[in-house]
């Protein structure tokens, strides 16, 4: 077992708290890769703004009391490591054909392979969203957003250390071959993109951001919930810690969304025509387009709605369901049966399929409800200022690209239409470069403490105790 503590060695080279100097070979091997990861950094990174002196906060423990330190730092100075949650008792496999026996602190020979794949996958979404959000800086709507978006790249890149640390330490060549190759793919290159289709998405401008952190980041949330009940108990650790941080960017996405509708909801009142855009805002069918745009690609990773892998990753302990322990009393679920929404003969009927097969579907449940509840406080927020406006989900059989409906047209409410049908109102249900043309106009930078763009509103309060006006970001060291 991988010897771990609530304290973190800060002195180290790479901070941790996995007692990462009694592994000499292990530690030289990540700090060989260290100036690799600082390479990619600068090239990748928000390198716009890496000599000023940014308000963030830095792991220092894994308590659950008084975790992180806050301080200015530079980003290229921000102190990555790696972190395991101690264990209170023994760990057990939570789910599958073994629920009950002893978890594995080494690599199953039988379950290398697709562990590698579901860390490798993990691993590749983390410098992929850091690529995605690069150039935001450079249109931020205050020093306050600036400084949550520099928060949100950090921790991605310790979570991707966090990745890193598992495929060095249990993979062997296999694992320092992959820790490099995560350094050579690139969001959105026709020769080399990233793994999953949502992290090669554009997201230059503000707007996208806000529901990428809701929504993209959201998935990732029940990805590693799912992965905190592995029976690999390094990868449960791992990624009980990064949930910790994770809680940060879906903040970031859900109230940046709800100052934005706040904001356009006062813009519609002082409009005489009720026109949000004539007020310099942003209108309410361009927020819809970019939840349905964001929504529908998360969706899509959780992967197959009926899954062999899945099924696989459940029988074999990789990977559990959401709050497996909390939520389940049978851990196994040997029988019982999951009715899904299916294309048959051009339409859409319910079908039984086997539960284990469906563990994907069961994981986008929780994920879906979540989301469900974001919305009705939007709407709240909608309702207590006035405005009749309301926003939703879309089905989640619209506008996908894994899966069972991939190759199917559906309109937003679920039904389903032909290509004609769907590519004639596509531009009224998605993100199309008019809306990115028009956003990209309004969003200019906005760098005096207190001060907000006029399409979003302030936030309710500032961070760790401090205004809304401190100097988050000084833009001049």
């Amino acid at each position: 077992m991988t010897a771990t503590s609530t304290s973190v060695d800060l002195d180290a080279k790479i901070p941790n708290n996995v007692g990462l100097s009694d592994d000499p070979k292990l530690q030289r091997a990540l700090e060989q890769w260290l100036p690799k990861y600082l390479e990619w950094w600068h090239d990748m990174g928000p390198t716009d703004f890496e000599h000023m002196p940014i308000f963030l906060r830095t792991a220092v423990s894994v308590d659950r009391g008084g975790w992180a330190n806050y301080d200015y730092v530079k980003m290229p100075d921000y102190r990555w490591g790696i972190f395991l949650t101690p264990n209170d008792s023994e760990p057990t496999i939570k789910c599958g054909d073994d629920a009950g026996t002893p978890a594995w602190s080494d690599v199953p020979g039988e379950h290398r392979n697709a562990l590698r794949r579901i860390i490798v996958t993990q691993a590749d979404t983390e410098p992929a969203s850091v690529e995605q959000q690069r150039m935001l800086g450079h249109v931020a709507p205050s020093l306050y957003d600036l400084r949550n978006l520099f928060q949100v790249n950090v921790e991605e890149g310790r979570h991707l250390w966090a990745m890193v640390y598992l495929l060095q330490k249990y993979f062997g060549r296999d694992g320092r071959d992959e820790a490099e190759e995560l350094l050579l793919r690139r969001s959105g290159d026709e020769d080399k993109p990233r793994i999953l289709g949502a992290f090669n998405q554009p997201c230059d401008h503000w707007l996208s951001f806000f529901a990428f952190t809701m929504f993209t980041d959201r998935d990732g949330k029940y990805q590693l919930a799912a992965l905190a009940e592995s029976g690999f108990d390094p990868l449960a650790r791992s990624t009980q810690f990064m949930l910790t941080e994770e809680a940060h960017h879906l903040f970031v996405g859900d109230t940046g969304l709800q100052r934005i509708i706040k904001r356009s909801a006062e813009l519609q009142q002082l409009d005489p025509n009720g026109d949000v855009r004539a007020q310099g805002g942003i209108d309410f069918d361009l927020i819809q387009r970019t939840i349905n745009y964001w929504y529908t690609y998360s969706l899509d990773l959780f992967g197959g709605e009926i899954s062999s892998n899945a099924s696989t990753f459940f029988a074999s302990g990789l990977k559990g369901r959401y709050h497996e322990t909390r939520r389940y009393e049978d851990h196994k679920a040997l029988t019982g049966d999951y009715r899904l929404p299916v294309v048959e003969n051009g339409k859409v009927v319910e079908k039984d399929v086997p539960l284990r097969t469906a563990m994907n579907e069961v994981l986008r449940d929780a994920y879906v409800a979540d989301c469900e509840k974001v919305i009705g406080r939007w709407n709240k927020t909608l309702e207590e200022s006035g405005s009749p406006t309301r926003l939703t989900l879309p089905s989640r059989l619209f506008h996908r690209h894994q899966g069972i409906y991939a190759g199917h047209h559906f309109d937003p409410q679920g039904k389903l239409i032909t290509v004609e049908q769907y590519e004639a109102n596509v531009h009224r249900w998605l993100l199309v470069p008019e809306d990115n043309d028009y956003l990209l106009s309004i969003m200019k930078p906005c760098y005096e403490p207190g001060k907000f763009a006029n399409w979003i509103a302030p936030p309710t309060k500032g961070i760790e105790g401090r205004p809304t006006d401190f100097e988050y970001v000084k833009m001049h060291d």
